[in-house]
């Protein structure tokens, strides 16, 4: 485990807020025996996610409303491209800082392609040459670090998380280099991106999320186990929960 983020040892409120969040880590809720997910805040996580999918229902539809859609489909997937390439910068931070240095590159060359011969990102060249994204975060680089994962946790409207993941996303905003790159205008515009980005993706993966939300039997615990299931591979843990509703999906 690395006991100082050298990268951010010049930034003096950012080192701060690191070792704010590792020494507040050591206090995660942890799974009681015999319980098969960390989640001693069902309670308020269910009620949370209720408002979240009556929310969703009335801005995009699904269920028993009409699906709405915003965005041209070319333009929605351009969109999510182009958010997808301004996490890069982030990325690659945290790639240091877990000491994957060819990540690193990696995201850094696949910016640089993307921004220039891409149009601001909104084509996705780099991929059609095999040059895929090594996708990182603050709340990998802290599992990288032994931090715990702690209980899960619904935000209003930011939906399912981790408490890890919940603290690395906080520090991921104050160390984005383009946080420090763009300011007043340029940075409305580039959250104007990130925005349209998550609308975008909204209406990409639509069938998944509405499968999830509108025809499970619990949506809180498919969408609970989906998430879980979606980062626990993304950070390379090996998977030890099952579905309580395989059965219900099973075909006859």
């Amino acid at each position: 485990m690395l006991k100082k983020p050298f990268l951010l040892s010049r930034r003096g409120p950012a080192t701060g807020l690191v070792v704010a969040v590792l020494a507040s880590l050591t206090a995660c809720a942890k799974p009681q025996p015999g319980e098969e997910f960390n989640d001693p805040y069902e309670k308020q996580n269910r009620a949370i996610h209720e408002v979240n999918v009556t929310l969703d229902q009335a801005v995009f539809g699904g269920g028993d409303v009409p699906k709405k859609k915003y965005l041209p489909d070319p333009l929605a997937k351009g969109f999510s491209n182009a958010a997808y390439n301004l996490s890069m910068p982030s990325a690659v931070l945290n790639n240091l800082l877990q000491l994957n240095i060819n990540g690193a590159a990696k995201d850094t060359l696949r910016f640089a392609l993307n921004t220039t011969f891409g149009v601001g990102g909104l084509m996705d060249p780099a991929d059609v040459i095999g040059l895929y994204a090594e996708d990182a975060d603050f709340g990998e680089t802290l599992h990288v670090w032994g931090a715990p994962e702690g209980a899960f946790v619904v935000l209003p409207i930011g939906g399912p998380t981790t408490e890890r993941d919940l603290a690395g996303s906080i520090v991921d905003i104050f160390i984005d280099p383009l946080g420090q790159v763009f300011k007043g205008r340029d940075f409305v515009a580039v959250e104007g991106v990130r925005i349209a980005g998550q609308v975008g993706n909204r209406q990409e993966y639509s069938d998944l999320i509405d499968s999830i939300l509108y025809e499970s039997a619990d949506s809180y615990a498919q969408m609970r186990l989906t998430y879980l299931q979606y980062r626990h591979n993304q950070l390379g843990i090996e998977e030890d929960v099952s579905d309580p509703y395989e059965e219900f999906y099973a075909a006859p």
